[in-house]
């Protein structure tokens, strides 16, 4: 087993490989940039060395300066997570030619999957399925207007060194092909230095499931059940199950076979993810691979009982996978949401900025992947994603009911988060039934928020007014309360006996507050509310007058001055 490990990342997948290091009895070493001084990962590791300023191409992507640093600290083994340089197969080369083991793939196999024109090639050859389409770069309109038609639009135009839905461009007609060409191949060459694109079939309706492998040294590769990931916002996952709904054992085990011959083919070792698209006839095809420990990892954690980045770790060190695929059995369901610092209202832009309040959810089955609490500041110069709350149950009734208690309990104030968007998600009839695909969020989710019931408005309106006034204002005075200028409206707040009274445009109502963390309240109306007649109120201060309210549904920003 290595003695010493550098882990070449941040946030919550740094801290996740600090926790196995520690099951391991292995030290740790964070790296951190100047932006990430205070992060939970530089606190929680053995030892933390600054890799450079807040740029990631100087910090967490500068690949001389991390393996020096591993060198400088002993590190025998480097984990990279995932993002940043985990599929890189330079850094690989560089970390090997150090004397150091990553904790990863082989440069070669990196290569062989990093590229999807090479991955589709070496999958048709291992027998997996792959969607209908090419397998060589296109570089002339006339071709790829007769591989189009040879395939059937709809199609997809795809760059071959992309990811995160990069350099992809649906086509729906002739017209529309050569269009989609130039913009996919210059964004590909934009984002990975690469411009090929190449076409293939676009699947109808389809499902993203994808199944975890894990292959030892020792010729053994397993696969651990499938993960649903079809809840997308930009192709990129935002909530994840497993197992899928309505997987069959069958289908479990055919798609499980594939995925272990895909990595067979390319003598793959450690632990990996072979992604598949599902058409509504449970036809499936190869997608990519990624060849890295997933985001998702901790629901197939929770089904199998199998710590998988510990056991990445034990492979990376020449261990062999101590059971057998008869041993992978799957109990219970588990689910996870992503969390990220963002505003789903305006098309998920990132919304960075300091966090004023963190209650952590809790409970049977509860489990939650951060990187970040109470106090400290998400910088725009890194992926938003803040933290990946994570449930189980027995079944998927009971593990959708805990992460509906779970998403209510977890509050974060003082930025706009994607938690509200993610209680809408889990309360959506189409997600609780599992009959959704990759269109869910657009489909289901595109629509305008319905309009607040008039006592919830009033509330709102009122707890605006009443944090206001605890910055300064006079007791009793008058404030003007709105959206926007035009909208505003009077409101006057008292405060007595630990009530506190509003007249709101006219309206009179009363509430108590019990403030369970930093401007995050529990409000008990005398007025009887949506949803009962306790609310959870975030309160966040802004700049100029304005305040961020959130409820359990969305985040309304008002304005308060003097009226």
């Amino acid at each position: 087993m290595f003695k010493k490990i550098l882990i070449a990342n941040r946030g919550e997948i740094a801290v996740r490989v600090i926790r196995a290091c520690e099951a391991l009895g292995v030290k740790s070493v964070a790296i951190f940039s100047e932006a990430d001084e205070d992060a939970l990962h530089r606190r929680f590791a053995d030892e933390a060395v600054c890799c450079g300023p807040a740029r990631a191409t100087e910090s967490y992507l500068d690949i001389g300066g991390i393996v020096e640093i591993a060198k400088s600290v002993g590190a025998d083994a480097i984990h990279p997570g995932y993002g940043f340089l985990s599929e890189n197969a330079e850094f690989a080369e560089a970390v090997a030619a150090a004397g150091i083991a990553l904790i990863g793939p082989t440069p070669e196999v990196i290569r062989s999957m990093g590229l999807k024109i090479a991955a589709r090639e070496r999958m048709i050859a291992a027998g997996v399925p792959v969607v209908p389409g090419g397998v060589a770069a296109l570089t002339d309109v006339t071709v790829a207007r007769a591989a189009a038609e040879e395939i059937g639009y709809p199609v997809l135009v795809k760059a071959s060194a992309g990811g995160g839905g990069r350099g992809m461009r649906r086509v729906d007609s002739e017209a529309e092909l050569e269009a989609a060409l130039e913009r996919a191949a210059s964004e590909a060459e934009a984002a990975f230095g690469d411009g090929a694109v190449y076409l293939e079939k676009f699947v109808l309706g389809p499902r993203h499931i994808e199944i975890q492998i894990m292959a030892d040294a020792h010729g053994r590769t397993l696969h651990f059940g499938e993960r649903e990931c079809s809840v997308q916002r930009r192709h990129q996952k935002l909530i994840e199950e497993a197992p899928a709904y309505g997987m069959t054992e069958a289908t479990r085990a055919a798609m499980g076979a594939a995925a272990v011959r895909a990595a067979e083919a390319v003598d793959y070792v450690g632990a990996g993810t072979v992604e598949f698209l599902m058409d509504s006839a449970g036809a499936f095809y190869f997608l990519e691979m990624n060849t890295r420990i997933q985001v998702e990892h901790p629901v197939t954690e929770c089904v199998t009982g199998v710590d998988l980045v510990a056991l990445q770790i034990r492979v990376a060190a020449g261990e062999a996978i101590p059971f057998g695929q008869e041993d992978v059995r799957l109990a219970g369901h588990a689910i996870e949401a992503r969390v990220y610092a963002e505003d789903p209202d305006k098309g998920f832009i990132p919304s960075p900025g300091a966090i004023s309040g963190w209650i952590d959810p809790s409970g049977e089955g509860v489990r939650l992947d951060a990187g970040f609490e109470g106090g400290q500041t998400v910088t725009p110069h890194y992926d938003p994603m803040i933290a990946k709350l994570i449930v189980s149950g027995r079944d998927r009734e009971e593990a959708l009911s805990r992460m509906s208690v779970a998403l209510d309990e977890f509050w974060i104030a003082g930025i706009r988060t994607g938690l509200p968007f993610l209680r809408r998600c889990l309360a959506n009839d189409v997600f609780c039934k599992g009959a959704y695909d990759t269109a869910f969020i657009e489909d289901e989710m595109s629509g305008e928020l319905p309009e607040l019931a008039p006592a919830l408005r009033d509330l709102v309106y009122g707890l605006a007014a009443w944090r206001a006034s605890k910055e300064g204002g006079d007791e009793g005075a008058t404030w003007r309360v709105g959206l926007k200028k035009k909208d505003s409206v009077d409101v006057r707040v008292s405060e007595e006996s630990g009530q506190v009274a509003m007249r709101v445009d006219g309206r009179d109502m009363s509430c108590g507050l019990n403030e369970i963390a930093s401007d995050v309240f529990e409000v008990v109306s005398a007025a009887r509310l949506e949803g009962g007649e306790k609310t959870r109120v975030s309160i966040s201060p802004k700049k100029n007058g304005a305040f961020d309210l959130g409820l359990l549904d969305r985040v309304i920003r008002l304005k308060v001055s003097a009226a």
